[in-house]
């Protein structure tokens, strides 16, 4: 709650500088923000290093099943992504990025770039440097921030309610440690397991418009106790105590 309510403040008084200096809404941003400021409107046809950062923060507002590609390529998934992520919040659903699209992403984002809700460490509770898995470290680093910004769509579409990790990236020992599969998407940095509230199958439900590829929880063996989200390259969904 005070990083959100700090970062909230940081936006009032950026965009009243702003403002003050003739950066208002024609500038192509709201503000300078410290972790990634969009210095153009973005829209379809657009491409470049700024979609694919727009990308990564829109990507949990998908329909069923779909997967939004982080390619830099501002097409017509992207554009859809950007309108469920502007409705959402309260915005004109237009498709376009513009200044109040970022303003609002950046009230969502802390320095280091994770959004408000979540943060590195809930996504790596095995070591220090995001070493020993199935990709180099910055992959899985990237990977999980990638899952986080999913999970923050799928907190917000569930009433802005808590969402809790019980484990995330994971290396190779620590994933024997707890009996991990050999092909565990842990091992990538891009799975979460859920416990807590929601229930178990209201996430695994709901994970589904989130742009999660694997989704397992309650009815699939070892998975009674949490929901298992991850982008897995071969979609498969298992909870059958939910009708998944």
């Amino acid at each position: 709650m005070f990083r959100r309510m700090s970062r909230s403040l940081l936006t009032l008084v950026m965009l009243m500088a702003g403002t003050a200096v003739g950066m208002g809404a024609t500038a192509g941003t709201a503000h300078a923000d410290s972790c990634y400021t969009w210095n153009r409107t973005l829209s379809q046809g657009s491409s470049g290093s700024d979609v694919t950062q727009l990308q990564i923060r829109v990507a949990g507002w998908v329909t069923s099943g779909e997967r939004l590609s982080y390619d830099g390529q501002y097409g017509a998934r992207t554009a859809a992504a950007v309108k469920k992520f502007q409705a959402a919040y309260g915005l004109s659903a237009d498709g376009v990025a513009g200044p109040a699209t970022f303003s609002k992403i950046y009230t969502l984002q802390d320095a280091d770039c994770t959004p408000v809700h979540f943060t590195y460490a809930e996504l790596n509770k095995c070591n220090s440097d995001w070493s020993g898995g199935a990709v180099s470290a910055a992959t899985a680093k990237s990977n999980a921030l990638k899952t986080m910004w999913k999970l923050e769509a799928m907190r917000h579409a569930l009433g802005d309610v808590p969402i809790t990790i019980s484990s995330g990236f994971r290396s190779r020992a620590c994933n024997n440690a707890v009996g991990g599969s050999a092909t565990s998407r842990h091992l990538y940095g891009d799975a979460a397991d859920l416990v807590g509230s929601p229930s178990f199958c209201r996430l695994a439900q709901q994970a589904r418009t989130h742009g999660f590829s694997e989704i397992l929880g309650p009815g699939y063996p070892g998975h009674n106790d949490h929901t298992h989200v991850a982008f897995d390259p071969s979609p498969y969904w298992s909870a059958p105590t939910c009708g998944i």
